[in-house]
């Protein structure tokens, strides 16, 4: 059995003559910090911005050179104060935590769903304090959270929603792109993401007045600002250079019109190996929601490992050495990393957290039963669908190699 692992990469003569183009025009960024021309952009970033608000229907696309940056302007956009606490999942990505810390708040970890891995409404419920601001909705692996439900709980809370949906572009949650079920929402464009521009980032809203505060976060907010501004709400606007490059937005323009088939193929693919691995025994395989559309940038396998009575570092070794690549046992559990255990970001004194009191925000190992179970025990993550350009036939190989090692180590 062979498969061609051949890296997953989107660019071809397009991406190319793109870049060509804005190197032989000179300009490499449009952007200038200062007063009068502060807001203004670069103009493939501008045709890039305009071209993704068609796509997504959405009034304001701001680029950004990541989506870490990103989430740092969108959570600076809704106006989070020192000592503001934001709910978000354990199970994500670091910079999902510390762009809160980047504004001295608060984070406080929620559980996942073991369906989806999202963000659990009822460990929302369990975290919301007199503290709460924002919840950040992550749409872990490709598949949307339940964002219905979430924002219910934050309308009657009174909390913005941020969603990271850098898994997840040209996902569909109810008809709807996910990134718009959010007061701001965005998407990852980096290098191994479906579609990419090498580093990037793009952020989504529909509220003028916050995509006017992106768009100052971005671009030295403090020097675009006039000297005697009226609206207190802009005042304190400490900005960064946080902007998209002309060539990377050019990129973009070529990549955002593959993104329809991308994501139709790598669905394809995920239906086919849930189908090919639903006789397996003693695992759970992903699934894709009614009404719900999946990238399948990770494909989970949880192990029902007092059946399989093997351990999972056993059957990861034997998966691996029979050919199949891409493979990781767990993802993530942010609330047991040193920076949160310790409750030190600045300095040494306990910073943000001292803000409040410190033993306030428990971080200790349990808080996410299912989350850590899932890490240290029974999820196997395959990334070879976003990691690799697989064909059908390689999907027959993938399954046939799981069958023949579950023979191999008696499991069936």
């Amino acid at each position: 059995m062979f498969i061609d692992y051949k890296r997953f990469n989107s660019f071809d003569y397009k991406e190319v003559r793109a870049c060509k183009k804005v190197v032989e025009s000179g300009n490499l960024s449009g952007f200038i910090g200062n007063r009068k021309d502060g807001l203004k952009s670069g103009y493939y970033v501008s045709k890039f911005e305009k071209k993704i608000e068609k796509y997504f229907k959405v009034k304001y696309a701001i680029t950004v050179n990541s989506w870490t940056s990103g989430l740092i302007c969108a959570l600076g956009a809704i106006g989070i104060e020192p000592g503001d606490e934001v709910i978000v999942p354990t199970w994500t990505m670091s910079a999902c935590a510390t762009a809160i810390l980047h504004w001295n708040a608060i984070p406080v970890f929620a559980d996942i769903e073991t369906e989806t891995f999202n963000i659990c409404p009822n460990s929302i419920l369990r975290n919301i304090s007199k503290r709460t601001k924002a919840i950040i909705v992550v749409d872990i692996f490709g598949h949307p959270a339940q964002h219905d439900e979430i924002k219910q709980i934050a309308k009657k809370y009174k909390l913005k929603l941020i969603g990271d949906s850098a898994q997840a572009m040209g996902v569909k949650y109810k008809n709807k792109y996910t990134g718009l079920q959010c007061d701001i929402g965005g998407f990852s464009l980096n290098y191994h993401k479906h579609i990419h521009t090498g580093e990037g980032g793009i952020i989504l809203t529909n509220n003028k007045f916050y995509a006017k505060k992106l768009k100052l976060l971005r671009n030295h907010a403090e020097a675009v600002l006039a000297e005697k501004s009226k609206k207190k709400d802009l005042i304190n606007m400490l900005g960064y250079n946080f902007r998209l490059g002309e060539i990377e937005a050019a990129i973009g323009m070529c990549q955002l019109k593959k993104l329809k088939n991308i994501i139709k193929k790598k669905m394809m693919l995920g239906k086919l190996l849930i189908k090919k691995l639903s006789k397996l025994p003693y695992i759970t395989l992903p699934i894709i929601k009614k009404n719900c559309t999946h990238s399948f940038y990770a494909f989970p396998i949880i192990l029902d490992l007092k059946k399989i009575n093997v351990p999972r570092s056993k059957i990861l070794e034997t998966l691996n050495e029979s050919g199949i690549k891409g493979l990781a046992g767990g993802y993530q559990n942010l609330h047991l990393l040193p920076i949160y255990q310790k409750k030190i970001a600045y300095g040494s004194k306990n910073f943000p957290w001292s803000i409040n009191k410190k033993d306030e925000i428990n971080y200790r190992n349990g808080i996410c039963p299912n989350a850590e179970n899932l890490h240290f025990k029974t999820l196997i993550s395959y990334g070879g669908l976003s990691f690799f350009d697989l064909r059908k036939s390689d999907i027959l190989i993938i399954a046939k190699i799981f069958f023949n090692v579950w023979k191999k180590l008696k499991i069936i």
